[in-house]
Formats: C-alpha cells, structure tokens, sequence
C-alpha cells in the first residue's frame, strides 16, 4: 500500500531534515519526481516538479538534484550515449539494464552483493568504494515488435 500524498510529503520533509538540507517547495518537488519516477532524466523530473510547484527553473531543478546526490538521498547515473538519469534508490549496491533501443533502464541487484563489485588489478593508489556496472540488450517489449528507434520513443 502506497502512501498518501501527505504522508509521502512529510516523509520527504524529514529525509531533506535528517540529510542537513532545509525543507523547501522545490526540494520536496523534485525529491517526489524522482522517488515517483522510474530513472528519470532531468527534463522529466522537471514536468513533474512543475506540475507539483507550478513553477520551478531548470537551474533550480539542476541544483536540488545536485544537493540531492550529495547528501545521498539521490543517484544520478550517466549512461553512455544518453543524459543524466536520477532514482532514490540508493540504500543498497545494485546497478542497470538499459534497453539498447528504447532506452528504459531496469535496476538489477548486484552478482556479488558487497560494494565494490569489482576491483581493477591496479588501483593507482585509489581507494576503490564503488563499481558503477551497466548491462546493455534489448528490452522484451522491443524483442517483440519493430525496433523504436530513440528519436521514435522521446527517451534519450
């Protein structure tokens, strides 16, 4: 059972509270855009907060999602070849599928499920936290019918 809108705005208020982030109208905006949201990249993010605001400027949509990120109450991940995507998943070590055609992306759980996944041979002195792993194929909507093509589909 999903929660009320109300309950879901108070949620957000103490997640930005708990995060050291002031609760404000586009920060709640955006935060339920992408907690609504399936991998949404930024142009979507901001007709849902627009819809929810009435009113919010792309930089500001850009700064909320930054200041989300950073206090990790959002990720932004960057397939190639595509924009910038943002979910609130973020609890947990998992990665993507993304639809070579339509562009969708799927979260998949992490094969080895400690972070990181992977680890070069040669660190050059890094200390290795995350592995950011992308799987690329063909969605099962797309095996079935005429390939999309992206300009067909709007997404990326």
């Amino acid at each position: 059972m999903s929660a009320a809108p109300h309950d879901s705005a108070e949620l957000d208020s103490q997640r930005l509270r708990a995060a050291g982030l002031r609760v404000t109208a586009p920060r709640l905006a955006v935060l339920a855009a992408v907690r609504a949201g399936d991998h949404l990249a930024v142009g979507d993010i901001a007709v849902s907060a627009r819809e929810r605001t009435g009113s919010i400027s792309t930089q500001a949509i850009y700064d909320v999602l930054a200041a989300l990120v950073r206090v990790g109450l959002a990720r932004q991940i960057q397939p190639a070849g595509g924009p910038a995507r943002f979910e609130t998943r973020v609890d947990d070590n998992h990665h993507h599928i993304i639809c070579r055609s339509c562009r969708v992306a799927v979260d998949v759980d992490c094969v080895l499920s400690k972070a990181p996944c992977l680890e070069p041979p040669q660190t050059a002195g890094f200390v290795i936290d995350e592995t950011e792993l992308i799987f690329w194929g063909v969605c099962p909507a797309c095996q079935r019918g005429p390939l999309p093509t992206v300009a067909s589909t709007g997404r990326f």
